[in-house]
């Protein structure tokens, strides 16, 4: 099964707030734009399902997907946001006052949330769904809608990388990764490829 896992498209919190899984985050025109280009690009490919995180602004971002591909939207918990507990909807230059913070990112194969999850819980189930999706939709093609540091947790795990190597490569916003998930195991075909508005193709 080869897997598309997408992140949202932009907000206007991007680089100021914690968004966690805060629910009236919707996507700003630029992420709008973002969201129907990768409609048309990934409708040019074999995907045939689209699964997205509950949150608004990744179900904005599967919605011009699945309408261009031409299937329906499935939500899976198992894509949601990490869960930052008290930590989401507060801006970065708060949090980066708070050693617990400072330990969440100094050490993330270790360090917990303040609601208790892990990289590796999260790694896990990612992993999950990935495996119930293979088993549902053996030698297809699906696109999953998720956040950045979920999409880099699954990276981390498919190349065997310590979680606390997830700052030294980027999940933008609106980026494609690319899996292939078979008996053998998993192979990461590309990283954080971006889609551009203004021409709808994955660049080079």
């Amino acid at each position: 099964m080869l897997v598309h896992l997408v992140r949202h498209a932009a907000h206007d919190h991007l680089g100021r707030t914690l968004t966690g899984r805060t629910f009236d985050v919707s996507l700003s025109q630029a992420g709008r734009d973002q969201a129907r280009a990768l409609g048309r690009h990934l409708a040019q490919t074999d995907a045939d399902a689209v699964l997205t995180s509950p949150r608004l602004r990744a179900l904005q971002t599967a919605e011009p997907i699945a309408g261009a591909i031409g299937c329906p939207v499935e939500v899976s918990e198992d894509l949601d946001e990490i869960d930052f507990g008290h930590w989401s909807g507060q801006s970065f230059e708060m949090l980066d006052e708070d050693p617990l913070w400072q330990a969440w990112n100094a050490d993330r194969a270790n360090a917990r949330t303040p609601a208790g999850e892990t990289m590796r819980d999260v790694a896990i189930r990612l992993m999950r769904l990935i495996e119930d999706a293979t088993a549902r939709l053996p030698g297809r093609t699906a696109v999953l809608v998720s956040h950045g540091d979920v999409i880099k947790a699954g990276v981390c795990h498919c190349l065997g990388l310590p979680f606390c190597d997830l700052h030294r490569f980027e999940i933008a916003p609106a980026s494609v990764t690319t899996i292939a998930f078979g008996d053998g195991g998993c192979s990461v075909i590309a990283v954080n490829r971006p889609c551009p508005p203004e021409t709808g193709r994955i660049a080079a």
